[in-house]
């Protein structure tokens, strides 16, 4: 895994104008690299996600509790949908204990096959 994976996990953890990071393996499927760093909603973290690719991202999931009160929970979701090739299915399950591991301070851990798994509701109420 490279240096920078845990940076962008840092850069998000410290709030800087940073809400996501996608991580996806390399072409030869031997390190997880950053694929994207920034701000996204809920609707477009889940149209960034590939249909038939693994992806990690880490997410700062913002929601209110039932009494209205405001929470932020980083989330580190595990994005293996059904379409995904085998190969990259095995790699992505090896790197997920590394990256759980390194990336220190996350709330929340999901793993997701369809996007079902990661609706805006579905989520809150997985890390609440």
């Amino acid at each position: 895994m490279e240096d920078s994976c845990i940076e962008a996990f840092h850069e998000l953890k410290s709030k800087r104008h940073v809400n996501t990071v996608i991580y996806r393996l390399s072409n030869n499927l031997e390190t997880v690299i950053p694929d994207f760093k920034g701000n996204l909603t809920h609707d477009e973290l889940l149209q960034a996600l590939p249909a038939a690719e693994t992806r990690f991202v880490v997410y700062d999931l913002v929601f209110a509790t039932t009494d209205g009160t405001r929470k932020e929970k980083i989330v580190l979701i595990s994005w293996c949908p059904e379409a995904t090739e085998i190969e990259q299915r095995i790699e992505h399950s090896t790197s997920r204990n590394t990256l759980r591991n390194l990336l220190d301070g996350f709330q929340a851990y999901v793993q997701a096959t369809d996007l079902s798994d990661l609706e805006y509701e579905e989520l809150v109420s997985r890390t609440s």
